[in-house]
């Protein structure tokens, strides 16, 4: 007997007082995205008043979530889990990979590997790792 399930895996994103903030510039770049539902910190807590208590998300159809954390970490995020993207054109991956590399870390400069065309590796300003492959 097989048993429905409505269990959903989502990417989810844990920053320290910069969540909309990156949220908001994930959604500016891809034209099929929107923020889903925010909750926020109120005055009494725990996290800064105002601060993404819960936030979800879409990019091209795929849903994230995200929140600001109360509390530090000696942990941030790591290139050994990044958000693969698919571009559509040259044109798509020239100007995503301009945007995520301003102000963050060119771990892959956009060049043809062998494997793709076209691909690089960005961490982004807020540690996001990204990949961005141009199909062949």
């Amino acid at each position: 007997m097989e048993i429905a399930t409505s269990q959903k895996i989502t990417t989810f994103l844990m920053f320290e007082g910069n969540a909309e903030e990156a949220m908001t510039f994930y959604i500016s770049l891809f034209d099929d995205a929107e923020v889903v539902s925010i909750t926020r910190y109120g005055a009494d807590g725990p996290g800064k008043d105002g601060s993404v208590q819960h936030a979800t998300f879409s990019l091209a159809g795929e849903h994230f979530m995200c929140i600001d954390s109360p509390a530090r970490h000696d942990f941030t995020f790591t290139p050994a889990i990044s958000l693969f993207v698919q571009c559509e054109n040259e044109a798509e991956i020239d100007r995503l990979y301009a945007a995520l590399a301003e102000q963050g870390t060119e771990l892959m400069p956009l060049g043809n590997y062998g494997f793709s065309p076209k691909f690089g590796w960005v961490n982004d300003r807020f540690g996001v790792s990204w990949q961005l492959n141009l199909p062949a």
